[in-house]
């Protein structure tokens, strides 16, 4: 099975840029909608999406 990664790179760096943005923003903040560390786990341990939900429904501002 061959692996074309000049299509899966690009998802590889959305991924990790989410992640990045996320984690400094989830750092900064200082008023969550629930847990601190309840973001911080969906940002790390829901791959794509967590980072997303983060930004969607995580921040109140």
């Amino acid at each position: 099975m061959d692996i074309n990664w000049a299509m899966i790179a690009p998802l590889f760096v959305i991924q990790g840029l989410l992640l990045i943005f996320a984690l400094l923003d989830w750092a900064k903040a200082e008023d969550y909608r629930g847990s601190k560390w309840m973001w911080l786990f969906i940002i790390i341990f829901i791959s794509m999406v967590g980072p997303v939900l983060y930004f969607l429904f995580g921040r109140k501002r």
